[in-house]
């Protein structure tokens, strides 16, 4: 049995304090997609750059339930 892939494919139920860190995340990341939104013309660029914030904002929530 693979322990890591036990526990990265396994619901992580929200620990105390977990939840606040998560919104925490979220704010922030928030906060720069729309800088990035207010700062860069429309383009494939800017989507991608958006859609970076958002997998960082999965890996960091991730890692916050994950350990």
């Amino acid at each position: 049995m693979n322990q890591q892939f036990e526990n990265n494919f396994m619901y992580h139920f929200p620990k105390e304090g977990q939840p606040q860190k998560y919104e925490a995340v979220r704010e922030k990341m928030k906060e720069l997609a729309y800088l990035i939104d207010d700062l860069c013309p429309k383009s494939r660029e800017k989507s991608l750059a958006i859609t970076k914030i958002e997998e960082a904002m999965m890996w960091a929530n991730a890692s916050i339930a994950r350990n």
